[in-house]
């Protein structure tokens, strides 16, 4: 009875490793860079209406959108409440791969000789850039 139950535990582990491995695998192949996208940052008057609504809904908590018109693609990127003025959104990597497109941006605090305000801020960025028919994973 005790070698059957460390049979098929040694089994379940085998299975368990082969899954694992396999799927690291197929993640690495996934992300892989095909080419870099060019993209703008959008000016806040130039955000698209239905955009803005969701981005006002959701601005005083982190978020991550993608909204699509007239084959442009926008990603809007949150940080939620910040409390003080002089906070800045850096956009790392905007990239292709074969499945999906990448992004990667940074919270930039204030510098330490910039004057702020003890005022709670709410920073995000969107960026515009050409319709790409694949999801968008934020980074």
């Amino acid at each position: 009875m005790t070698k059957r139950i460390l049979a098929i535990l040694t089994l379940s582990l085998s299975a368990i490793l082969v899954m694992l491995t396999a799927g690291c695998s197929a993640e690495t192949l996934s992300t892989k860079k095909l080419r870099d996208i060019d993209f703008t940052v959008v000016d806040e008057d130039d955000i698209p209406e239905p955009l803005e609504e969701m981005i006002d809904e959701r601005e005083d908590k982190p978020f991550k959108l993608t909204y699509a018109d007239n084959g442009v693609l926008y990603i809007a990127v949150g940080y939620g409440e910040q409390p003080t003025t002089g906070y800045s959104i850096q956009v790392k990597e905007l990239y292709e791969s074969e499945n999906a497109i990448y992004i990667h941006t940074n919270l930039i605090g204030p510098a330490k000789d910039e004057k702020i305000i003890e005022k709670e801020t709410d920073p995000y960025i969107v960026i515009k850039t050409e319709f790409i028919d694949k999801n968008v994973v934020f980074q």
